[in-house]
């Protein structure tokens, strides 16, 4: 017969077994998700509440994709809002966007998802001087306002081509257009050569070429994480792009 003080114990170990595990550092810092580029806040879906299981407190960024600096002034609303040390991570146009508003003295950490970081001085449009268009970069339509947005099918085709077409379908139609001058504006400062930085290359990327994302991953001695994903691992590997930000947010 099992006596009444086991059982109290058995059924309070049950408890906590189910209780979000709250990893070391994560009680105290607030990862702050910025999206890129012909995308919005709700790419980050199947990596929030992974996050939030490990105890993480996590603001996804609804960026205006209208300029560097307002994208900029937008991550740094939310990180000023955000409690204990930051996380800033950058998918895309997103990681132009955390190489500048990462240097709030409250960013204790980069993560780049399949991301541009500049240098001091580089545009985002710098970025691709060395390398051949993406497919993806020659569907990309302009309107008359000089925004840019990328069809259905190019979604579908080379932004998301490892996703589910219902899920492309909806990237498509919730997608931000981006001012296109916005790729010629200048990063002043590069958080990363401060912070420490973590990055996710993309292997079957045809929005940002593979090769430049292992050549920048190693240009900021970034901590690499490779996947066989498309231009949205956050969406077709979440659990891989996940484990990457919560080893950034464990970190000492």
């Amino acid at each position: 017969m099992i006596r009444r003080p086991l059982l109290r114990f058995l059924a309070a170990a049950a408890f906590i077994a189910h209780v979000p595990f709250a990893s070391a550092g994560a009680a105290d810092t607030t990862v702050v998700l910025v999206h890129g580029a012909f995308a919005d806040g709700s790419s980050w879906n199947k990596i929030i509440p992974k996050l939030q299981a490990r105890g993480l407190k996590v603001i996804s960024v609804q960026n205006p994709l209208t300029s560097l600096a307002d994208d900029v002034a937008a991550a740094h609303r939310a990180i000023d809002n955000a409690s204990g040390n930051v996380v800033l991570v950058g998918h895309s146009w997103g990681g132009t966007v955390i190489t500048e508003a990462g240097n709030h003295d409250k960013v204790k950490a980069l993560v780049y998802v399949a991301a541009f970081a500049p240098s001091r001085g580089e545009s985002t449009a710098d970025q691709g001087k060395n390398y051949e268009t993406p497919p993806g970069i020659a569907k990309l339509v302009a309107d008359p306002a000089g925004f840019l947005s990328l069809p259905a099918e190019a979604v579908a085709t080379d932004f998301a081509q490892d996703v589910t077409r219902e899920e492309a379908n909806l990237i498509a139609i919730t997608q931000g257009p981006i001012r296109g001058a916005s790729f010629d504006e200048k990063v002043s400062a590069a958080a990363w050569e401060t912070k420490p930085s973590w990055y996710i290359v993309a292997s079957k990327d045809h929005m940002i070429q593979p090769a430049y994302e292992s050549k920048t991953a190693q240009k900021i001695h970034a901590k690499v994480t490779t996947v066989p994903s498309s231009h949205v691992p956050m969406v077709s590997h979440p659990k891989e792009v996940a484990d990457v930000i919560i080893a950034a947010a464990t970190s000492r």
